[in-house]
């Protein structure tokens, strides 16, 4: 008798163990499986906190619940702000590569250069989006893909002659160390003659000189400003807007967060769309439709014209039907 009780604990111990173990597998969740009960865990590293930012990481986590993915559900997120820091990204890169994450999530080229660093010895796959320059930021090849936020520079160009018919020169400031900001620079400069303008650009290496900058390009005597996609710049708008007014100088944006914050006029995409977008891409990688290498990067080829309609009538900047009747007011 005194056997059979053993034999019976014994077989209840090992079937506890068992649904234990079981319990276990399914809450580990790995990105190169898709099985049922799996949870999986996104870091999501983003430079820094500014609209056209916050923009990409909800559009981000809307295009993963339209992809069928549900957080607290099917994934957990642990997001982290880089405070437009190179240093710190890094930092959060390492974290999420020692905690192993299923996938790390890199919001602009600062965190994702980090996050592919911090990636590539575990084979974690990466994310990116808001990349104007995947390619000379070297993340189009190995275990990364994502969506790039190429800005459309002659759309931009074309905008600026149609309202300031008479303008000659645009001032650019832009950060030495964002790949983005150096290659969409250069393709100002490419273009600019071909529209009848000349390009002043004074970089920066942290925001603490991108006031004094705009100083510098002001007493240069340019007759507008055009922004880029430049974390380190946009970050500190409200403060350039500031300068700009009280000169007298319309800003053009390149995105519609910051006509929406005062710049007069822009082209741009809709970066809500983009993060969309690059979510849909992140839950075929997550469930394993398909790996990194299976998606190439992607670029969004939209674009619309935005006007703040308050801003221009500051300025005194007559805007023309073909104009008007084009573009979208955010105000």
């Amino acid at each position: 008798m005194k056997t059979l009780k053993k034999l019976l604990c014994a077989a209840m111990a090992l079937s506890l163990t068992l649904a234990l173990a079981a319990c276990g597998s399914q809450n580990n969740g790995s990105a190169s499986g898709s099985g049922e009960g799996t949870v999986y865990r996104i870091g999501i590293s983003q430079y820094g906190e500014h609209p056209s930012l916050d923009n990409c990481r909800m559009g981000f986590l809307q295009g993963l619940e339209e992809a069928g993915l549900q957080e607290g559900v099917d994934f957990t997120v642990d997001y982290q702000n880089a405070n437009f820091d190179d240093a710190t990204a890094t930092q959060i890169a390492g974290s999420f590569s020692a905690s192993g994450v299923d996938m790390m999530v890199a919001i602009a080229t600062p965190s994702a250069v980090a996050c592919y660093a911090a990636a590539e010895e575990k084979d974690i796959p990466v994310i990116f989006t808001a990349i104007t320059d995947p390619v000379g930021a070297k993340l189009d090849s190995g275990n990364i893909t994502g969506t790039s936020d190429v800005l459309p520079v002659t759309a931009q160009l074309e905008l600026i002659r149609a309202l300031q018919p008479e303008a000659k020169t645009i001032g650019i400031v832009y950060s030495t160390s964002e790949a983005n900001s150096i290659y969409s620079l250069g393709v100002y400069e490419e273009l600019a003659e071909s529209f009848g303008f000349t390009i002043e650009s004074v970089g920066v290496t942290a925001q603490s000189e991108v006031t004094q900058a705009i100083d510098t390009l002001i007493g240069r005597g340019v007759d507008c400003f055009s922004n880029l996609t430049d974390n380190t710049v946009v970050g500190v708008l409200g403060a350039i807007l500031e300068k700009t007014d009280e000169a007298g100088i319309p800003v053009y944006g390149s995105e519609i967060e910051q006509i929406k914050n005062g710049c007069v006029a822009g082209a741009g995409i809709d970066y809500v769309k983009l993060g969309i977008q690059t979510g849909k891409m992140a839950a075929k990688v997550l469930t394993g439709e398909a790996t990194c290498a299976d998606l190439p990067y992607e670029i969004i080829e939209d674009y619309d014209l935005y006007l703040n309609t308050e801003s221009l009538d500051a300025m005194g900047i007559a805007v023309p039907d073909s104009v008007s009747s084009a573009a979208t007011k955010v105000n």
